[in-house]
């Protein structure tokens, strides 16, 4: 039987060059890489050498294109997946009692024989690195060629049309040139950025098209205009340009969106968690690792910060507030007490400037952040996270969410000591509903572009800003 062409087209979308070439590079550099390392320490290719060699393929194909990556970003990734794959590894020789088939050089019961496994182990992430960073330059280099340069335009000159436009002008480094618009109606009712670049009407579409050998046509109409859309796509369909409609979901906020296959039944994810499957793993392994690291090395300032505020105040050490977490869910969250107040209930006063419910001692914490640092027992509880949007009084949230558009959507992962918003000036107060919503903003932004690049980038950030910024009190 054949299968359903709609179905087909839909879901099969054409593989590019450079992810084909990234698919077969990364399993390809890693068996060749233990090859090359075994034959330079005078060792056999012996059977049990070619069956890793065979399992090391299955496990890392297909090769992730990384070509696009940040070159931190890249490496972060290549070491992640890297150390994941050696322990994958590791477990199947313990299972197997095979660990002997292979040298064991620089390993507990070696006999001083070459480490191939250790070189190989080391080896390996670099050429990973190197080659993506060659594929990076030579993919530019070919985009920049006049032979490869595609040219678009957009029908819609709306605020969608807009941020399809941005889309293209950052993917100029692919080889698409953004030409301009075609849109029907009048100048007050086109947004302001497109004004400047309107080609024409839609009647205009198909024939400058035609003339002018654009490449790719998107269409951003409101599905509203339905026959409209019907009678250009028949139009341009009389070109050779590539189509493409673009839908108008982006009056909500799109939190990870991703199109699926649901049993044969296309579905488009809207506001999904970043973290499913092995990035919620990742996620969990860094933070664990993370925490248990900064606890065991800031353990002896805990105790002294605990000694100050018993001295300076009478009260508990560790003030406990209830926060929503992951899913809106309720959570204790711990902090160093700074204020003379315990405040948890159906009312929460965010702390001012100079409010007099703050300590000395207090002020000193809260300026520095170190009032924050229980909250690592936290992370190891699993109940927040070390990178995340910061958790707010239950009470706060119950007001904001009915006045900031999306505001629970930052729930849909678990709070965290520091965010991106907190990086980018949003800590402290937020005393109007202006400063909220912008820090809201932030979080949803940190949800959209979530790596594991991401969240090193906001650590080194949240360390610098400890020693210079004081914005919150």
């Amino acid at each position: 039987m054949f299968d359903d062409p709609h179905k087909r087209t839909f879901f099969n979308a054409p593989q590019s060059i450079t992810s084909l070439i990234a698919a077969f590079l990364e399993p390809g550099i890693t068996v060749l890489t233990f090859i090359v390392t075994t034959l330079a320490f005078d060792r056999h290719m012996n059977r049990p050498a070619l069956t890793l060699c065979l399992l090391v393929f299955a496990l890392t194909f297909p090769g992730r294109n990384r070509f696009r990556d940040s070159l931190l970003g890249a490496a972060v990734d290549i070491v992640s997946s890297w150390l994941v794959l050696l322990a994958i590894l590791a477990l199947c020789a313990y299972a197997t009692d095979s660990l002997w088939y292979f040298e064991r050089g620089g390993l507990p019961g070696g006999q001083g024989e070459k480490p191939v496994l250790v070189v190989w182990a080391l080896v390996t992430p670099v050429l990973q690195w190197i080659a993506t960073w060659v594929g990076r330059v030579l993919s530019r280099r070919h985009a920049a060629q006049p032979g490869s340069r595609r040219t678009a335009v957009i029908v819609g000159a709306s605020a969608l049309g807009v941020k399809v436009a941005r889309a293209l002008h950052e993917g100029q480094r692919a080889g698409v040139d953004f030409v301009g618009y075609f849109d029907d109606r009048s100048d007050g009712r086109l947004d302001a950025a497109a004004k400047a670049r309107i080609l024409g009407t839609l009647a205009d579409v198909a024939a400058y098209t035609g003339e002018h050998g654009i490449r790719e046509v998107y269409i951003t109409l409101p599905l509203g205009s339905q026959p409209r859309i019907v009678a250009l796509l028949e139009e341009l369909q009389g070109t050779t340009a590539s189509l493409f409609f673009v839908p108008d979901v982006f009056g909500i906020s799109i939190i990870q969106g991703r199109l699926q296959d649901m049993n044969g039944v296309p579905v488009v994810g809207i506001c999904e968690t970043p973290f499913t499957g092995t990035n919620e793993l990742v996620k969990r392994m860094s933070d664990l690792i993370l925490s248990v690291l900064i606890v065991v090395l800031i353990s002896p300032l805990l105790l002294a910060i605990a000694i100050g505020i018993k001295l300076s105040s009478p009260g508990p050490v560790i003030f406990k507030q209830r926060r929503n977490g992951l899913d809106g869910d309720e959570i204790l969250v711990y902090k160093f007490r700074s204020m003379t107040t315990v405040e948890d209930g159906p009312v929460v006063r965010q702390a001012t400037r100079n409010d007099p419910r703050i300590t000395r001692f207090g002020a000193i914490l809260r300026r520095t952040s170190l009032d924050e640092l229980p909250q690592f027992f936290n992370v190891l509880q699993g109940t927040m996270s070390i990178v995340g949007p910061r958790p707010h009084a239950v009470t706060h949230n119950a007001e904001y969410r009915q006045i900031i558009k999306a505001y629970m959507v930052r729930h849909k992962v678990k709070p965290g000591i520091t965010g991106w918003a907190q990086v980018n000036g949003q800590r402290g107060e937020t005393d109007t509903i202006e400063k909220m919503r912008t820090r809201v903003e932030y979080d949803l932004e940190y949800l959209r572009n979530w790596s594991l690049a991401l969240d090193l980038r906001i650590i080194v950030s949240t360390v610098r800003l400890l020693f210079f910024d004081r914005h919150a009190y």
